[in-house]
């Protein structure tokens, strides 16, 4: 289906209530005038499929599009990316900072964390050069003495740590520079599976987090649970959704 068409009918449809089987079909025979039932049945299937539009009853629907989180990259993290890029070019690994965060958070963090993840075999030569061409303060699987004494007080701390496999992982191109970030489902769970390291985010501050994360942008749960079962945070983060914010899902 035409991306074009798509974005229309999020245009034609997004203030409505809701719309019905007929109203649909209406929109697209504007652009389709030989429509058959059985391909317009397919453009329902497709278009719930990506999540454009929901179910609301029989032959009733609603606009659920949401965008897709992209987040403003800092110097200091498009520094770090091209280091890591020039230096082991080819790894993956993922990138992103504390301050994203402020966009969903009740209380503002005034420090800048960015975490650093690679594959394990990786992360030690990663976190030395790094460590040795940029003045930063670096943190190589910190332990809670680390973060309770110095990542704390740090102004821009980085820590470097090891990538789980298959984590979930966009890229970002910011001019000649791909940047490998964390998605937002990553971060959703990182926060429960690193709870030391993320001590200010929890509580109702994660409640917070996630209630603006859900409502503003597109998350994939299949993708979020699927990573946090990796990270064996699978039930307890569904219990927390269920508990706190079962109706934006």
């Amino acid at each position: 289906m035409s991306k074009i068409i798509e974005n229309k009918l999020i245009e034609a449809f997004k203030e409505h209530s809701s719309f019905d089987r007929g109203e649909l079909n209406n929109f697209y025979l504007d652009f389709e005038p030989d429509l058959k039932e059985s391909t317009f049945s397919w453009r329902i299937y497709d278009l719930k499929k990506k999540d454009i539009i929901k179910t609301i009853g029989r032959g009733l629907y609603v606009i659920s599009y949401k965008p897709k989180y992209k987040p403003v990259l800092s110097e200091n993290v498009l520094k770090i990316a091209r280091k890591t890029n020039e230096r082991f070019e080819g790894i993956k690994y993922a990138i992103w900072e504390s301050q994203w965060l402020n966009e969903f958070s009740q209380h503002q963090t005034a420090n800048q964390m960015i975490v650093v993840e690679v594959g394990k075999e990786f992360t030690d030569s990663l976190y030395y050069y790094l460590n040795d061409t940029i003045r930063m303060d670096f943190f190589l699987n910190p332990d809670d003495k680390e973060i309770q004494f110095y990542i704390s007080e740090s102004t821009v701390p980085v820590v470097i740590k090891r990538l789980v496999t298959r984590a979930p992982i966009q890229k970002i191109k910011n001019k000649k520079t791909v940047v490998p970030i964390a998605t937002l489902e990553k971060i959703m769970v990182d926060l429960f599976a690193d709870e030391n390291l993320f001590h200010f985010y929890q509580g109702s501050e994660m409640v917070n987090i996630y209630e603006k994360i859900i409502d503003r942008y597109s998350i994939n749960f299949t993708k979020l649970f699927s990573y946090a079962k990796r990270r064996r945070k699978e039930q307890e983060i569904k219990q927390f959704i269920s508990n706190h914010i079962p109706n934006l899902i």
